[in-house]
Parts: C-alpha cells; sequence; structure tokens
C-alpha cells in the first residue's frame, strides 16, 4: 500500500473494493487528509480512453477502509496513488496498484464525477 516514496515523504494509499451490496459495483478510495475519498463506480474503473465511467461521491471513510473486507465487500486492488493536477472540475492521478501505474482524471459534471483513463499513460514502476 502507501508508504514512503524515495524523497522520504509519505505515498498516500488507495483502494479499490469490489463491493456486491446493494447492487454490485466498484468503490474507488484514496487518502488524503487522513481520511479515504471516495466514489462508487458501479461498472469498474475504464479500460480504454473511449469509454467514461461514471463515479458517485460518497461519504468519506475512516483508514481503516484499506484493508476492511466482509461477505460482500472484498478488495480488487489496492497500492499508492500520486497526484498530478487538480483544479475544481478535474483531478488527474496516477494510481499505482498490483499491476502496475495507470493513470486517470475526475472530471466533475453538474451532479457527479466521470473517471476516465488517460490515452497519455505513465511508464512501468521500477523494481521494488
Amino acid at each position: 500500500m502507501g508508504g514512503k516514496d524515495a524523497r522520504g515523504g509519505h505515498r498516500p494509499s488507495y483502494v479499490l473494493h469490489d463491493h456486491r451490496r446493494p447492487r454490485p459495483h466498484f468503490d474507488l478510495r484514496l487518502e488524503e487528509g487522513g481520511v479515504l475519498r471516495s466514489w462508487a463506480v458501479p461498472k469498474g474503473l475504464p479500460t480504454t480512453s473511449r469509454h467514461d465511467r461514471l463515479a458517485v461521491a460518497v461519504d468519506d471513510h475512516a483508514m481503516d477502509h484499506l484493508t476492511y473486507t466482509d461477505e460482500d465487500k472484498s478488495v480488487a486492488d489496492t497500492g499508492w496513488w500520486e497526484e498530478e493536477s487538480r483544479d475544481d472540475h478535474r483531478m488527474v492521478f496516477v494510481l499505482h496498484g498490483q499491476d502496475g501505474p495507470r493513470r486517470y482524471a475526475l472530471i466533475r459534471t453538474d451532479r457527479d464525477w466521470l473517471l476516465h483513463l488517460t490515452k497519455d499513460q505513465p511508464p512501468p514502476d521500477p523494481p521494488a
């Protein structure tokens, strides 16, 4: 999960939960400010830059949700994340997960967010 970066600073954690209730969806949770900012993503993370996914902001969760599982919720991916840019309507970030880094953008719409996989992707992480 998180940990220290090359400069000795903190690398914020993230978790992607596969949540089966009340109906199947995924929960993307990004560590920020001592909590996990959270979005429900009904169809999971986008796998191509051509198809954005709805992301509905939900209440922040406590940090213990990084490893939380139960009969309806499992960890689909986990690792650390880094913000690349942010303004009032868009946040670009890289998830460094089990399958390597992937760059996404969360884009605010009138009511919710869109989760977009960017066309330009980062190089693989160096070996640990």
